[in-house]
Order: structure tokens, then C-alpha cells, then sequence
């Protein structure tokens, strides 16, 4: 049975009331309140309900608790033990989820109700709209000017351990060898005695942790024929093959070694660290983390949020910078490839930006070329600069059709000519032959001009380059460098660089609702700090101000009304 408590609906009574005044104010100005006030309903309720019977089975957890409690337990990066005594015992989670009523059904959650309902909202992907739902609801309370945002990535690793070459070989046969004596015991045993003794013991694995370096290639090379010995023993066999650790055997063959079978002989041959694949199997416990040449093995997150430029503090203390867009990727990925789905993605919501600001991998000229189609400006360090003391095409002064309009030296073309996507401009052999700087241009020789040739996005690349050079951009590509200390924010408050969890999934889960708690945090300190600025200082004094005039007044009336003399009055400090 289903259990749903309607928040909007008021209450008869304050359950809060035992609560003294400045603990009920704290409780209101924190993250508590503001989740109570404004989150709370925006629970995806309605599409978790139907994963359980209406009518039948045992009630239910109150679908809100059990939401909010795994957001707020991302939030604060608690473990399930941790989350379940917060939940009983913390007046702050009872007062953000609405809890006012004492019994266990209310306050206690059990770790395997917590693990049931987890799996259903990563299964359909309630998680992502979990975060639209609350990132439009903070919008809207907020009024948050979203004309403006910046993307960034940050690396994280998921709970797996950072293994080897042969610790990816000897970790993946022994997960393969314990599930099939748990699965397939007959085929279990027709195994070689000396591979199973080798790699199943309790021991097994440590012999392989010790390896001296100058052993090392030959341990692999025995590792290999030994993963290869089993793919072949159990390749035809179906029910063995379609065993996710088979599997996994088989992607660690095709990834790390070349097989070589020739005059009736089959050779492993180990292939060379440079040759394997960037999303090749890292752990066998993580199928899904991969592998970054900058960062190491994991996943990344693209990060949009918004932003203001101005240096004014108290203009920057009073402004909601709002995480937009969160999206999980393997680590191998390039992040040129995240800024048009992040944007893609903002405007379905209605959160769409006018400029991104963003580093050089993101500035490719299809991305700007392709947001310009968007609508969406693109400010970003062109990729691929030249070389410092060369003469390049962001040295000539172009023209808003493309052609050029004189070099560096003033010179302008005679001729110009453009074939769909291809620009000629032929300048005086007069000129370019006395010119001291002819060894160092781009421009070739010809018959009757000396000729620069150049493609229409080459064109457009050093336009961007050489108005990089300018006090405008940078001081518009300035405000990206705030986006760090968001990915520290990020990782301080919620721990995101570290993850309890493994799979692809499972970290998309963390990674939103994580985001989720970062917007919240951010949201409160903003109403924390509003109610003290300047204007509302004035109104409140002015307000103060008019209640004691009225206070003294009532209390001058009433002395007049006992007809009491001026002395009197004097003495109580009511007449001068």
C-alpha cells in the first residue's frame, strides 16, 4: 500500500510550537526550512508511486521521507547506517521532510527499504528529474538570471581500487573462476587444477601484488595464456558465455593482447601500453569507470551553472549562481563533445543560456559555429594557437565577408577570389618580394601574385585568436575561472571526488543529487544574507521607528486617561 502525505495542506495545529523562538528561527533560515518550503513538493512522488501495489502488501515508507532522505544523505555524504540515524534522531531532517509524527513508521527507515527505492529511482531515471524539478523551483524563488553561465569538467573515481596490468588479468580470472563455482559447479571442475589453485584460493591474489618489476612481463605473459586457456575452454558453451565475468574475460583478451594463430600454433602476444584503448576495462569490480590520460582512471562530470559579472560584493553576495546542468561521462571523453547537449538540455527546460563561458576544449569551431545556431554565444580560447614568432593568419586583418583586408605589413590584396568554402587573395610581387618578414608568412609565390589561401573556418579561427588578444574578451573570459571554485565547493560539501558507490548508474545517481545539495546550500546562504542588506535595513528601521512612536503615544493616552499629573508623567520618562 501506498502512503502519501500532502504537504501543501495546512495543519490545524503548529506541531513545531514546543520549539523555542530563536531554535525555531534557526530552523527556518537553514537548509531545513528552505527544503520544507520550497522543495519538498517537487518530489517526483506521482512516478515512484506506481512501482507499488495501491491496495495490497504492507504500507509503504511516506514516499517524500524516503526521497528526501536520499537526497539530503547525498547532500551530506552519509552512509546508509549514518542516514538512518539521522533520520530518527535529527530534528533538522524531521523538520525539512515535515515529520511530526513520533512513531517508528515516521522517523525510522530501514537500510533495505532505503536500498529498494534507491534501485527504482536509478533504474527510471527519477534522479534527473528530481534535479529539474528543484532547479527550476529555485529559479523561479530566486529569480535567477540565467542569461549567463559557465561549464566546466571535475574527475571523480567511483569505490573501486586503482589497479594494474596484472591486476586487471589476475582480479577479472578470479571473478570469473568464484562465479562459476557459484553458478556452473560442473563446469567448475573440469578446469586445470593448477589454473584454480592458482587464482581461487583465499591467498591466490596476493602472490600477484608482490611482483618485482624486472618479473613483471613475464607474469603477464602468463597471466594472458591463462585468461586465454579459459576463453577458449568456455567459449562455445552458453550458458557459461553469457556470465557477465566471461564477458569480461573476453573484453580483457581483445583489449590488452593480440592473438596471433598461424601454422597450426596460437600465440598471446601482450600488446604495448600505447596501443590499448582509453575506455578499455580498468576494474573488474567497476565494468563502466575508463581511463584519462590527464587524470587517471574514473568518470567526469560536466558542470553549467550561472553566474554574474560584477565586482561588486554585496551585488555578488545577493546573487544565486545555480547549478543548470549536470551530466556523468566516462573519463575518456572528450569535453568538447558536452557543451552542445548541455545546452541542448537547458533549453528544454527553459533554462537556456546567451553566452557560455568556457576553456579552450570547449571552444572548437563547430561547438561555436553550432551554439551561434542556437542562439547561444560561445566565449572560449580558440584550440590550436601558432607558434610565437610566425607570421599566421590572426595577424591579418580580416573583413566581415571573410576576405582580407590588409597583412601585417599594411600591404592590401590586388585580387580576391572565394570558391565555396575556399578564400584566395593574391597580393603585389612587388610588395611581398621587398618585404623582411616574406619567410615567415603563410603567403606562396605564384605566376602573377604572391598567393594566401585559406579555408572559411581557418578564417574564423583567427578571428577568434586575434580578438583574444583584446582587454574585451578578456575581461569577459574572466569570470570562467569562478567556475573552480565550484568544482571545490563541490567536493568539499559533498565529497563527489570520492563515491561509495560503483557503475556508470549508480554514479549519475550521487553525481545529481549531489548537485542537488549544492544548489540548496547556495539558495540558503542567499537567504540568510538578504534580509540584511541596505534596503531591507532601512525599511525594518523605519518600521521600528514607527512602532515606538506609536508605543509612546499609546502609552501617553493611557497616563492622561488616569488623569495622572505632569510630575508623574515626568518621572516614567514620558513627558520631557
Amino acid at each position: 500500500m501506498i502512503r502519501v502525505k500532502n504537504h501543501k495542506q495546512g495543519e490545524l495545529f503548529d506541531a513545531w510550537a514546543y520549539l523555542s523562538p530563536k531554535r525555531r528561527e534557526l530552523l527556518d533560515n537553514s537548509w531545513a526550512g528552505l527544503f520544507r518550503k520550497h522543495l519538498l513538493c517537487e518530489l517526483p512522488i506521482a512516478e515512484l508511486a506506481p512501482h507499488f501495489a495501491r491496495n495490497f502488501g504492507r504500507p509503504t515508507k511516506e514516499l517524500h521521507t524516503a526521497l528526501g532522505a536520499m537526497v539530503l544523505q547525498q547532500t551530506l555524504d552519509l552512509a546508509d547506517a549514518e542516514t538512518v540515524e539521522q533520520l530518527a534522531f535529527n530534528t533538522q531532517w524531521h523538520y525539512a521532510l515535515n515529520i511530526t509524527d513520533e512513531s517508528d513508521s515516521a522517523k525510522y527507515i530501514c537500510p533495505r527499504t532505503l536500498w529498494n527505492i534507491r534501485r527504482i529511482v536509478i533504474k527510471k531515471q527519477l534522479d534527473t528529474m528530481l534535479f529539474d524539478r528543484t532547479t527550476n523551483k529555485l529559479k523561479t524563488v530566486f529569480k535567477v538570471d540565467t542569461d549567463k553561465q559557465r561549464i566546466d569538467s571535475v574527475h571523480i573515481k567511483s569505490n573501486m581500487r586503482r589497479l594494474g596490468r596484472i591486476g586487471i588479468f589476475s582480479k577479472t580470472i578470479h571473478k570469473f573462476l568464484i562465479n562459476l563455482k557459484r553458478s556452473h559447479n560442473e563446469h567448475f571442475e573440469k578446469v586445470d587444477k593448477a589454473i584454480t589453485e592458482k587464482y581461487v584460493s583465499q591467498k591466490a591474489l596476493q602472490c600477484f601484488s608482490m611482483v618485482k618489476p624486472s618479473e613483471s612481463a613475464n607474469t603477464l605473459k602468463s597471466l594472458a595464456a591463462d585468461l586465454f586457456d579459459l576463453v577458449q575452454q568456455f567459449k562455445d558453451c552458453e550458458e557459461v558465455a553469457s556470465m557477465h565475468s566471461f564477458k569480461l574475460l573476453t573484453r580483457v583478451l581483445n583489449e590488452q593482447c593480440n592473438v596471433d594463430v598461424s601454422d597450426d600454433t596460437t600465440r598471446v602476444e601482450i600488446k604495448k601500453p600505447k596501443e590499448i584503448p582509453s575506455d578499455s576495462l580498468q576494474n573488474p569490480s567497476d565494468p563502466d569507470a575508463t581511463y584519462s590520460g590527464h587524470k587517471g582512471q574514473g568518470y567526469q562530470v560536466q558542470v553549467m551553472e550561472t553566474y554574474t559579472e560584477t565586482d561588486d560584493k554585496e551585488t555578488k553576495v545577493e546573487t544565486l549562481n545555480l547549478i543548470t546542468h549536470v551530466e556523468v561521462q566516462k573519463a575518456c571523453e572528450s569535453d568538447s563533445n558536452a557543451l552542445i547537449p548541455a545546452i541542448e538540455s537547458t533549453k528544454a527546460r527553459d533554462l537556456c543560456p546567451e553566452q557560455v563561458t568556457a576553456d579552450s576544449l570547449y571552444g572548437s569551431d563547430d561547438n561555436c559555429e553550432t551554439a551561434k545556431e542556437m542562439g547561444v554565444e560561445l566565449v572560449s580560447p580558440a584550440k590550436n594557437g601558432g607558434e610565437k614568432g610566425e607570421i599566421n593568419l590572426k595577424d591579418f586583418d580580416f573583413a566581415e565577408d571573410g576576405h582580407v583586408r590588409h597583412c601585417p605589413k599594411g600591404h592590401e590584396p590586388i585580387s580576391k577570389e572565394k570558391k565555396k568554402t575556399r578564400f584566395t587573395q593574391g597580393f603585389s610581387v612587388e610588395s611581398c618580394a621587398q618585404c623582411p618578414l616574406v619567410s615567415q608568412c603563410p603567403v606562396a609565390s605564384g605566376k602573377r601574385y604572391y598567393y594566401l589561401r585559406y579555408e572559411e573556418k581557418a578564417m574564423r579561427l583567427a578571428k577568434r585568436k586575434s580578438r583574444e588578444n583584446t582587454a574585451e574578451f578578456k575581461d569577459r573570459y574572466r569570470w570562467r575561472a569562478g567556475v573552480e571554485a565550484t568544482m571545490s565547493e563541490y567536493d568539499r560539501l559533498t565529497g563527489v571526488k570520492r563515491l561509495r558507490v560503483r557503475g556508470f548508474e549508480a554514479v549519475r545517481f550521487c553525481v545529481i543529487l549531489k548537485a542537488i545539495g549544492i544548489n540548496l546550500f547556495r539558495a540558503t546562504a542567499l537567504r540568510r544574507v538578504k534580509p540584511h542588506n541596505p534596503a531591507n535595513r532601512a525599511a525594518l528601521s523605519a518600521l521600528y521607528q514607527a512602532f515606538l512612536f506609536f508605543k509612546e503615544l499609546l502609552r501617553l493616552l493611557g497616563a492622561i486617561s488616569e488623569k495622572r499629573s505632569i510630575d508623574q508623567l515626568m518621572i516614567m520618562g514620558i513627558c520631557p
